[in-house]
C-alpha cells in the first residue's frame, strides 16, 4: 500500500457505542453479556481489577504499544473524551509497570471511565485508594520507557479478544467482556431476559422448587452419558 494512503498511526476521531447503549449495558454483569454475545468477548482471567469493587463501562479506545513503553497511553489520555475506556495492548509483558498513580489521577481528572492493560501497573495501594477502575495483568515496580512509536485507535488484541475503537468494553469483579459497537444494542434486551430467567432459577432452588436444571437429563442424554429413557 502507497504510504500516502495508510491510515496513520495515530487516529483522533472515532466511532465510538452510543452513550444510551453504555448506560444500559452498566446495569449488567460482564457474564452476562458475556454469555448473550455467545460466550465470547471476556479478556483473559489473568486482566482482573485492582480492586474488587471496580467497575465500569464506556466505548474503548485502544492502544497498541511496545512491551515495557508506555508513550502511547500518554497519547492516548491526550485524545480521550470524557467516558472513554483506555483499552491497551501492553502484549502481556510484567518487567514494567505501564501506568502508575501520576497517570491514573490524569485519566481521572480527565472523565475516563476505565483503563484495561494487558500488562502491568503499579502503585497499587494509591490506585485503589483513588477509586479509579484499573484493570491489569499484575504489578511491578519498574517504570516504562517513554520512547517507541505504537499505534493508538487501531484494532488491538487484549487478553485473547480483538477490540475496535468505540467498542462497549464492561469490566466488574468478574473481569473485563468487550462487545462490538455494532451489535451492542442488540444484546442488551438478550441481557435483560438472561437476567429474569436467572432471577427465577435462584427463587426456585431456594423454594425448592426445581432443585436442578429442567435440561440436564436432555443434556446427558445427547453426551451418552445416559440412555434414552434414563433419568437421573
Amino acid at each position: 500500500m502507497n504510504r500516502g494512503t495508510a491510515l496513520p498511526d495515530v487516529i483522533r476521531e472515532i466511532e465510538r457505542v452510543d452513550p444510551a447503549v453504555v448506560a444500559q449495558a452498566a446495569q449488567y454483569p460482564s457474564s452476562i453479556l458475556a454469555d448473550v454475545a455467545g460466550r465470547r468477548g471476556a479478556l483473559h482471567g489473568r486482566i482482573a481489577p485492582l480492586a474488587p469493587g471496580m467497575r465500569f463501562a464506556g466505548p474503548a479506545v485502544t492502544v497498541e504499544l511496545r512491551p515495557g513503553d508506555n508513550l502511547m497511553i500518554h497519547a492516548a489520555l491526550a485524545v480521550v473524551k470524557p467516558g472513554d475506556v483506555i483499552v491497551v495492548d501492553g502484549k502481556g509483558d510484567l518487567s514494567s509497570a505501564l501506568m502508575g498513580e501520576i497517570m491514573s489521577q490524569q485519566a481521572m481528572a480527565l472523565g475516563v471511565a476505565a483503563v484495561v492493560i494487558d500488562g502491568a501497573v503499579r502503585d497499587s495501594e494509591a490506585i485503589r485508594a483513588l477509586g479509579f477502575p484499573m484493570f491489569a495483568a499484575g504489578l511491578n515496580p519498574n517504570g516504562p520507557t517513554k520512547a517507541i512509536a505504537g499505534r493508538l485507535n487501531h484494532p488491538v488484541s487484549v487478553g485473547g479478544v480483538t477490540v475496535h475503537p468505540g467498542d462497549l468494553v464492561v469490566g466488574d469483579a468478574d473481569g473485563v467482556t468487550v462487545i462490538e459497537r455494532a451489535k451492542a444494542a442488540a444484546l442488551l434486551p438478550l441481557a435483560g431476559e438472561k437476567v429474569a430467567a436467572e432471577t427465577r432459577r435462584i427463587a426456585d432452588i431456594r423454594s425448592r422448587k426445581a432443585l436442578r436444571p429442567g435440561w440436564l437429563d436432555g443434556a446427558l442424554r445427547a453426551a451418552g452419558v445416559i440412555g434414552e429413557g434414563e433419568t437421573l
